[in-house]
């Protein structure tokens, strides 16, 4: 397993605890669900290994773990009813590989605009709502 000690998705410090808890494990990535909830089920989907690209996976492990993004994707999809989920690839902060799935409402925080395009008051949810979410999430998943 490749590994960067400099990588909070590889560390699993407190750089990561203060952002996102986790979901479950799949086969090729792990789900967090992002702390701050101003888009409601926002989540990431981090690959197992570190690796900074796309097309440094071999195809095999690329289409696995796309599968499970979609997965994810589908999970919040079905449950929370966004109108849309925004997919963000980014890494220049963070070079491992992994996605944000950013459920975006028509009634909801910059519906039109990117998730990011303007700083937004956090939005945290009591403990209880956010342990119920998380626990929606993993048994869609099928961690449950």
């Amino acid at each position: 397993m490749n590994i960067d000690q400099k990588c909070f998705y590889c560390m699993k410090d407190a750089r990561l605890d203060n952002l996102m808890v986790e979901v479950c494990r799949l086969n090729k990535s792990t789900v967090y669900l992002f702390k701050d909830q101003t888009f409601p089920g926002r989540c990431v989907v981090a690959y197992h290994d570190h690796c900074a690209e796309l097309f440094q996976l071999p195809p095999s492990e690329l289409h696995e773990y796309m599968d499970e993004v979609a997965q994810v994707a589908e999970v919040i999809f079905k449950n929370l009813k966004p109108n849309k989920i925004n997919y963000a690839i980014l890494g220049d902060l963070v070079p491992h590989t992994h996605v944000h799935l950013v459920p975006k409402y028509e009634n909801g925080p910059l519906w039109g605009e990117a998730f990011c395009a303007k700083p937004l008051p956090v939005k945290t949810l009591p403990n209880d709502e956010f342990e119920e979410l998380k626990k929606l999430l993993a048994k869609g998943l099928g961690a449950i």
